[in-house]
């Protein structure tokens, strides 16, 4: 069986298996009947995501933003999940699927504010048996895939996962287990807002609030519009925005000095929704900065917030600093069930282990038991198992 961090986000869907990761926008439309290929810029299988799911077929990501006439992009929760997450969901996974690998166990998130909402519905919708058909240049191909089981945790502890666990699952920074400190996830539509003392999630200190990126992207989109008098959709100024420029109709118009003040702006917003959600919670050892909005935000709150703040390193993208801890969290748990099936608990194989002696491994065998009441709540509470 074949562990998977997901995340269907409002901007990207991600999925990661610890060594390849998938991301496409999170972009559905109706797939049409395309007469000719030119054979050039054709690109690679995710810019031509062209899957069937329930004999519907659909263009997704990319392949929808080009080809489609109708589109789905939302930044409705509801919306996105009784329209799209679950066809977001099953293309990502099948990604991973080949001839050893057809059974699936994931871990995956929703912000805080839908977390309670909509948690079950999304593991049933996912959990079970499907079949997806994927058309390519060979012609269709079907991938069959069993989904035994879906933990759905509340986002930004994908963040707090990736930040003390090692690939393997392990516990290795237990200073920050035990600590109290503050998380600032920063995606497309939302910022969540979770405070973990001890690894234990603090409802207090917790909430969603709309002031993603999608914010500054409005912002920007209103000005493209009022300059150029075309209304630019927001999943088409990812690029733009980056870059700093876009071309509308032959025409360059400049956004970087746009982007940097709605930038600042919007950060100013984020610490203000911090310090008042957390005015009594003056114990945190430390920000956490979270999420693709990440990115671009924390350069401009570390320089603002008083105090001290992380960033969570990769090494790869910030759009996979929660799926990939969602991955972490994934082996931690089946390190416990491994672990509770031993006889006398002997201590886990070394092979899982990242090549340390077998005394480096009991350590972090004994890391993970240490924090384990705290963990289990999470899993038993919050992550549905």
């Amino acid at each position: 069986m074949e562990y998977l961090g997901v995340d269907v986000g409002f901007g990207y869907t991600k999925a990661f298996d610890g060594e390849r990761s998938v991301i496409f926008k999170s972009i559905t439309g109706d797939a049409t009947d395309i007469q000719f290929q030119s054979g050039f810029s054709e690109g690679g299988e995710l810019e031509n995501l062209h899957v069937e799911i329930n004999g519907k077929q659909f263009y997704i990501g990319d392949m929808a933003e080009k080809q489609s006439s109708v589109r789905e992009f939302t930044l409705e929760q509801n919306t996105l999940l009784e329209n799209s997450a679950k066809v977001l969901a099953l293309t990502a996974i099948s990604m991973f699927c080949n001839k050893s690998n057809r059974e699936f166990s994931l871990v995956t998130g929703l912000p805080i504010r839908y977390f309670k909402q909509y948690r079950s519905r999304f593991q049933e919708m996912l959990e079970g048996g499907h079949t997806i058909k994927f058309f390519g240049p060979s012609g269709p191909e079907e991938r069959n895939i069993e989904i035994r089981k879906v933990r759905v945790l509340p986002q930004p502890f994908g963040s707090v996962f990736n930040l003390m666990m090692n690939n393997h699952g392990r516990i290795v920074d237990k200073d920050v287990a035990r600590q109290k400190f503050g998380v600032i996830d920063i995606g497309f539509r939302t910022t969540d807002y979770t405070i973990t003392d001890r690894l234990r999630y603090i409802e207090r200190g917790s909430r969603t609030t709309d002031t993603g990126i999608s914010k500054a992207f409005s912002l920007i989109s209103r000005k493209i519009q009022e300059q150029s008098g075309v209304n630019v959709e927001l999943y088409r100024l990812f690029d733009p925005v980056k870059n700093g420029s876009i071309r509308i109709r032959g025409k360059e118009f400049g956004l970087a000095e746009l982007r940097d003040e709605v930038m600042r702006q919007l950060a100013t917003a984020i610490i203000s929704d911090m310090e008042r959600l957390w005015v009594e919670d003056w114990d945190l050892e430390f920000i956490l900065l979270s999420g693709g909005g990440s990115a671009d935000l924390a350069p401009i709150l570390e320089k603002i917030i008083e105090g001290t703040t992380r960033v969570v390193s990769t090494e790869t993208d910030m759009r996979l600093t929660n799926v990939i801890g969602y991955l972490k969290y994934a082996k931690y748990i089946d390190l416990m069930e491994k672990r509770r099936q031993m006889p006398g608990g002997e201590s886990l194989s070394t092979s899982d282990s990242d090549g340390k002696s077998g005394e480096d491994s009991s350590t972090d065998t004994e890391a993970a038991d240490t924090e384990a009441a705290d963990t289990e709540t999470v899993d038993t509470e919050a992550a549905g198992s």
